[in-house]
């Protein structure tokens, strides 16, 4: 895939900061930045999907049935393994 460059203003203590770590890492700065705007939108994801489940398990709340149902799925399901 093509980059793109961008711009975008920094202050200088996180520039510092920046440049450090590439040189620690051995990295370029853009490739520090690319890295931590991946796990900043992988962070992101994760959180967008739990706050889904919490809204979902508030609209329909487990029973105690469910709950016994799934446990002896698993049971059966982890007897039958062969550890």
């Amino acid at each position: 895939m093509a980059k793109k460059i961008i711009q975008i203003p920094i202050d200088g203590e996180l520039l510092e900061t920046l440049d450090r770590l590439s040189r620690r890492h051995r990295q370029s700065r853009s490739e520090l930045i690319r890295q931590a705007c991946r796990r900043y939108i992988e962070t992101m994801e994760r959180e967008e999907l739990d706050r889904l489940y919490e809204d979902g398990y508030r609209r329909l709340p487990e029973t105690t049935g469910i709950a016994e149902a799934q446990e002896g799925l698993a049971r059966e399901v982890l007897e039958e393994e062969r550890w």
